[in-house]
Parts: structure tokens; sequence; C-alpha cells
């Protein structure tokens, strides 16, 4: 087995530096995305949501058809059973038989005007869940024609920046390879914990870039020796000298413009 290449402190603090300045390209082309991939994925929950509501008002409208056809088939059933007992009436011979099938006729009558009254009620819901149809269906197509937009948009930005992004990603990685798997874990979660993702900074004008704490000389003179690793008490970040900085800022600037 190849034993691993060491390296050494300063060859560390330049991958480091390098390390910084593609992600901070890589954090740059995600701003110009900006809130986008959300926008989509939020509008494409959206026009989910309002498929789903429009075909459960569908299954609603439907089952309120079915419903008024088993009201019509009980009102044409009462009717038929209304004829059954007239005719029944014609031929008794007594008013107990009779009375009794007056009553079914009677009991009948008020099934047709139950049903009768289910119908018309039925019929309301139907005209309120098609205007409901109608409603959702021209919100949906809105959200549907705002999502193209919006994913054209992003589209049109990813197609600019996908190749140099990729890119990036790639070199990202090969520079992580020079550095310790805990000095990574460090770094990484320095990026996470302030605001603009700088991990890694240069001092300038005796104070870390970005911060008014002056750094001692002799920290400065450590720093610029480049024999050790050297944070910054107050914000945690891991310190470069200007010059160094500079040469890794010029060499990168040339990769970048190559992709």
């Amino acid at each position: 087995m190849a034993k691993k290449k060491e390296f050494s402190v300063e060859e560390k603090l330049r991958a480091l530096y390098d390390l910084q300045l593609i992600d901070s390209r890589i954090d740059k082309i995600k701003s110009v995305r900006g809130e986008l991939p959300l926008e989509v994925e939020d509008l494409e929950d959206e026009v989910a949501g309002l498929e789903v509501r429009i075909s459960k008002i569908n299954d609603e409208l439907n089952q309120c058809s079915e419903d008024i056809k088993s009201k019509q088939n009980t009102t044409e059933h009462a009717k038929t059973m209304i004829k059954k007992y007239n005719e029944q009436q014609k031929n008794v011979r007594n008013n107990r038989a009779f009375e009794s099938l007056s009553k079914e006729i009677e009991f009948q009558e008020l099934e047709i005007e139950l049903c009768a009254k289910q119908v018309k009620e039925l019929n309301v819901q139907i005209e309120l869940k098609k205007e409901n149809i109608a409603q959702n269906n021209e919100k949906l197509e809105e959200r549907k024609e705002h999502l193209t937009h919006k994913k054209n948009e992003l589209g049109d930005i990813l197609k600019e920046t996908e190749k140099e992004e990729n890119e990036l990603l790639k070199k990202s990685k090969e520079f992580e390879s020079k550095i310790d798997e805990s000095l990574i874990i460090s770094y990484k979660k320095i990026r996470s914990s302030v605001r603009n993702g700088l991990a890694v900074v240069a001092v300038e004008r005796g104070a870390s870039a970005g911060s008014f704490f002056t750094i001692p000389p002799q920290v400065q003179l450590d720093i610029a020796s480049r024999k050790k690793l050297i944070t910054d008490e107050h914000s945690g970040r891991i310190l470069v000298d200007k010059a160094l900085a500079d040469e890794e800022s010029v060499k990168m600037e040339k990769l970048f413009t190559s992709f």
C-alpha cells in the first residue's frame, strides 16, 4: 500500500486558502440562484396541492350525482308503491285495511317529499362545488404559469453556472484531500458558523480580514512563518499572511478563468 503523502504546514495553509477561495466562489454562484430553487419547490408543492384538492372536489361532485340518482330511484319506487296501494284500496272489504293502505301511501308520499328536498340540497352543493372547482382551476393555471416562468429562470441560471460549479466542486474535493480530516471538519464547522462563510482569512493591516481586533506583532510573525496553524482568538477563523493570500488569489483566479 502506497504511503499517503505528508504535506507541510505551509502546503496545508495554501490548500486551505485555495479551498476557501473555491468554496467562496461556489457560494457566489449559489447566491446568484438566490431563493429560486426554494420558490420552484414551493410552487411545485402548491400546484400538487391544488391538483389534489380539485380531484377531491370532483370525487365529491361525482358522489353528489350518484346520490341524486339514488334519490330519483327511491322516488320512482315510492310512486310505484303508491300506485300499487291505490289499486289495492279499490278491492279492500273493511276500513281497517283501507286505513292501513292509506298510511302506506302517506309514508311513500313523505318519502317522495324528503327525496325532493335532498335532491334540491344536492343540486345546491353541486353548483357550489362547480364554482369551487372553477376557482381552483383558475388558480392552478396561474400557479402553473408562474412555475413554468420560475423553472425557465432557474434553468437559464443553471445553464450558465452548472459547468463552472461542477468544476469547482471537483477542485474543492481535490484540495480537501491535501488537508487532514480533522482540519477539514474544523474548517467546515467555522464556515457554517459565520455568515459570509469565510473560515480562512488573511491578516491585513495588523488584523484578520473583517475584524477590528489587532493581532499582536509576535503572532503576526508566527503567522508569516507558516510553521503552524494559528486561529483568530475572537472569531476562531484560521489565519494566513497577506503574501500567501495574494499569491494563492492570483493562482486561483487563473484557474477560475480556465473553466
